[in-house]
């Protein structure tokens, strides 16, 4: 999941984007509106984390802008007031969720998942492939039963190539939906994760090359 935080105040925002990566997510930082429509326009992202106090582009005129721009980003607002009538004001400006200050940890991962489900195809709660099974929710991974201890990474990996149903994607969209912009676009992490990644499902292999396109993991039955 490539999330988006945009957050004026920078001890906050990096704190918030160490712990979403610990969560496996993809996250970029932005620390004012101008710069956080910037990287909304031109980045696909899942969920933008979004406090309404910002300079430059203030935050309200950002999520308008977010939303106006049609596509399936899902906006969480942050903001120091946790009134009603704030609420409400948020959510009318196209907010899909709103969090106030300060806000607990644990709840601003469980939203952000949750807006993330809504901004993807809708997928079944665990993932299968023949006997590999991979749970969203509960962030393991087993074959044949067997449970497979995998890097955030390498399960970012997984989850995007088995949501794919069977449809080939590149080296390209999973580096973007995997990690963030601070990725070498030429660098060989794709490749080397997907080829740890196949020694730890082990034989028959589940991940298939396809030349010039990218990976796959055949859906049943193709």
């Amino acid at each position: 999941m490539r999330v988006l935080v945009v957050e004026d105040e920078h001890a906050l925002a990096d704190a918030v984007a160490r712990g979403l990566r610990r969560e496996g997510m993809a996250v970029d930082v932005a620390y004012d509106g101008d710069t956080g429509w910037e990287k909304a326009s031109i980045t696909r992202y899942d969920v933008v984390v979004l406090d309404r106090d910002l300079p430059g582009m203030h935050g309200d005129e950002l999520c308008g802008q977010i939303v106006s721009a049609g596509g399936t980003t899902r906006v969480l607002m942050l903001t120091a007031s946790g009134t009603l009538a704030d609420k409400v004001d948020g959510l009318s400006r196209g907010a899909d969720d709103y969090l106030a200050k300060p806000f607990d940890f644990p709840e601003l991962v469980a939203r952000c998942r949750a807006l993330g489900r809504r901004a993807t195809p809708a997928v079944p709660p665990q993932l299968v492939a023949g006997d590999v099974v991979l749970d969203p929710a509960r962030r393991t991974v087993t074959r044949a039963g067997r449970p497979i201890e995998l890097t955030r990474k390498e399960f970012g990996v997984l989850e995007v190539l088995l949501a794919a149903r069977g449809a080939v994607v590149s080296s390209e969209e999973l580096l973007e939906r995997v990690w963030d912009e601070n990725a070498d676009p030429f660098t060989t992490t794709v490749r080397v994760t997907v080829m740890t990644l196949r020694k730890k499902l082990g034989e028959p292999g589940v991940i298939e090359t396809v030349v010039g396109a990218g990976y796959r993991v055949p859906a049943a039955g193709g």
